[in-house]
């Protein structure tokens, strides 16, 4: 609960700046942001591919996907 307390107060101290900066600034700040998310991204995409075997067995799940070999959620749900 206190990191979300923690989180609520980055996010209205971020919003409180943006709204001070100039045009040309907030530019800047959105380029900032998009690299970080795309840097986030890439982080989890190398962490998925660090895990042994994982693209061939994703791979194969997009197969078994494509040919409608599925189970719904449902069905798996109502056995938990």
């Amino acid at each position: 609960m206190e990191a979300v307390a923690e989180d609520l107060y980055t996010v209205q101290k971020i919003e409180a700046i943006l709204q001070r900066l100039s045009p040309e600034r907030l530019r800047v700040a959105a380029d900032f942001l998009a690299y970080l998310d795309e840097r986030e991204s890439n982080d989890a995409t190398e962490e998925l591919l660090s895990i042994p075997n994982f693209k061939e067995d994703f791979q194969e799940a997009l197969q078994d996907f494509e040919n409608g070999d599925v189970v719904s959620f449902k069905s798996i749900r109502r056995h938990v």
